[in-house]
């Protein structure tokens, strides 16, 4: 049996940390190269106007409804009533939460649906339009697509 010397212990402490630096640098390499980590080009100043945004959006009293079965996404956005909302521009953008290689720009039917193939798992479904008097309506809505469904 060979004996353990310093030059033994010193190469499996540098092939050890050598290792675990590999790892990180190419974890860290991953996380930064899928997903950009930005939701706004700058937080304080879309933080300075949110609470009159958010209470604008709250007092239209709009749901929305989102459905996709069989490759289909149908898009509902509904008023206090339960009746469709007299929404605008109505825009839809989805992607994954946590990258943005997978991020799709909807085009949508005059009924709010648009074929499309979506694989499974966790996505994020953003909206945005406009109320009759401009008030902004915005949603992040997740989904989940299970093929057993």
């Amino acid at each position: 049996m060979t004996e353990l010397t310093g030059r033994h212990v010193a190469a499996m402490f540098v092939g050890g940390f050598s290792i675990i630096i590999a790892v990180n640098l190419l974890l860290a390499t991953k996380a930064v190269s899928t997903f950009p980590g930005l939701e706004v080009p700058n937080s304080y100043v879309a933080s300075q106007s949110f609470d009159a945004r958010r209470d604008a959006q709250n007092a239209l009293g709009w749901t929305s409804r989102v459905n996709y079965r069989d490759g289909l996404l149908a898009i509902v956005v509904l008023d206090l009533d339960g009746n469709p909302a007299p929404i605008r521009d109505l825009t839809a953008h989805i992607g994954r939460p946590t990258e943005a290689r997978d991020d799709i720009a909807l085009a949508l039917d005059a009924k709010g649906r648009v074929a499309v193939d979506l694989a499974q798992g966790m996505w994020r479904l953003d909206l945005a339009g406009h109320a009759d008097d401009g008030t902004p309506y915005q949603r992040a809505i997740p989904l989940k697509v299970d093929p057993s469904w």
